[in-house]
């Protein structure tokens, strides 16, 4: 999901996440276990003891879920790279996929279930080529790594009582002095990061010399400079980089536009329609980012088998369709029940929504937070792994937000350090008392 928390909380989230164990017995079998770890308010209501249920009938066997969430990637990223933390399934977002990948730490899904249909097939082969875009060389494709589980894009929420869609035709738009301090802008590097850059390059995109894709992943040093340059220039336009504020103040009015993620913009618009409040969304004619996030097992899972089946449960159509009505995201499953769930007459614009349903879907109506049009899609791409440029980026980030990163990177780092040695130390500790115990009762016996 994309990293949505509020900053009062972001530095007991981290403390711990790193410092907690997963809460279950330690003398219980793992067999029995299935450990989850996701983000926060990402899932339907009773799912998981449905699939407690589900996967009685399927196995014969009773299942007992640890589910724990986290709100940043990369917190979830440094529990089992550096922890070893024994989760079964989380839930990363692509770039972290992708870096998982990278670095071996993922085992391929299993895709065979003694009675049940592998739902997993649903997944739209649109969503299915863009994960395999992760795929490691001379590796298996990452889709059978990873299976989406939601997908959106980073576009423009606005108030239709003070902008029209015209006047956001472009990211220009933001730059206009007449906007000044009604602008909210998503607490997101990534993204702020390829929307600069796209603007930046509007002529090479007009001209087909540059593409999306390859301007959204230029890290080169006149890249970087170049985008400096512009959100520095944007900084006065912002009222407030927002976390999670943003949607409340565009539907109190407060903001006249927002740059968000796309399930953020739907979920403010419902509730702005409830107070009378009329918001739109849209992405500018350069384009913009599509992000996935999906579901994986670790290299370090314990009960694998019980999550492969809790990825094909998710991928259930009526499971997938009760997910997206919780976090207002869409999932990746194109089956035919959930194109017809989410057609609404009420709308006036038809989309085209074939690339993701078929052909049956070239015009639908489809809420353009949901399923843009493909024309849209087209100009939109995935931004890949920063890789050892993610601190250069980062260090863009907080210049042009005037934050002090740089110290608070090392704060983050030694707690991330001190927190897993502890954690490692007490590890250590417990085995070796009971390693102590067991030689004392075996001495007694002889």
């Amino acid at each position: 999901m994309k990293q949505k928390m509020k900053r009062w909380n972001w530095w007991v989230a981290f403390c711990m996440c790193c410092l907690l164990t997963g809460c279950y017995n330690a003398n219980e079998s793992r067999e029995n276990v299935l450990k989850v770890y996701n983000w926060a308010d990402y899932i339907g209501e009773g799912v998981l003891e449905d699939f407690q249920e589900y996967y009685k009938e399927q196995t014969g066997e009773d299942i007992r879920i640890v589910y724990q969430t986290f709100d940043i990637n990369e917190i979830m990223l440094t529990k089992i790279e550096k922890g070893h933390e024994d989760f079964d399934v989380v839930c990363p977002s692509e770039y972290i996929i992708e870096r998982m990948l990278h670095k071996g730490l993922l085992q391929p899904i299993d895709t065979t279930f003694a009675h049940s249909p592998n739902y997993m097939n649903g997944v739209a082969p649109y969503i299915r080529q863009q994960i395999d875009k992760l795929t490691v060389k001379g590796d298996l494709p990452a889709s059978r790594y990873a299976v989406c589980y939601m997908w959106g894009t980073a576009g423009l929420l606005y108030n239709k009582q003070f902008v029209s869609e015209k006047d956001l035709k472009s990211w220009g738009c933001l730059w206009e002095k007449r906007f000044s301090g009604k602008i909210l802008m998503k607490d997101a590097y990534r993204d702020s990061y390829g929307m600069a850059l796209l603007y930046a390059h509007r002529e090479d995109l007009k001209d087909s010399t540059r593409s999306v894709a390859d301007l959204m992943n230029d890290y080169s040093p006149a890249s970087m400079d170049s985008v400096e340059k512009y959100l520095k220039l944007l900084k006065p336009n912002v009222a407030g980089w927002e976390a999670d504020f943003g949607k409340e103040m565009m539907t109190k009015g407060k903001a006249w536009m927002n740059m968000t993620w796309s399930g953020d913009a739907q979920w403010a618009m419902e509730e702005a329609a409830t107070v009378g409040v009329d918001l739109a969304y849209t992405i500018p004619e350069e384009g913009s980012n599509v992000w996935y996030d999906g579901w994986v097992i670790p290299k370090y899972a314990k009960n694998p088998k019980a999550a492969s089946y809790f990825i094909n449960f998710l991928c259930r159509p009526d499971i997938a369709l009760r997910n997206m009505e919780e976090n207002g995201y869409v999932s990746a499953i194109a089956a035919p029940e959930i194109l017809e769930a989410c057609i609404d007459s009420t709308l006036d614009k038809e989309v085209d929504a074939s690339y993701f349903f078929g052909p049956e879907a070239q015009k639908v109506k489809l809420r353009n937070t949901q399923y843009p049009d493909k024309s849209v899609i087209a100009r939109c791409a995935m931004i890949r792994d920063f890789g050892d440029k993610t601190v250069d980026v980062l260090e863009i980030w907080s210049r042009v937000k005037g934050d002090n990163l740089n110290s608070g990177i090392v704060i983050l780092i030694l707690l991330v350090v001190v927190g897993l040695s502890a954690w490692q130390i007490r590890r250590r500790w417990i085995r070796y008392k009971r390693h102590t115990r067991t030689h004392r009762r075996n001495r007694r016996r002889k």
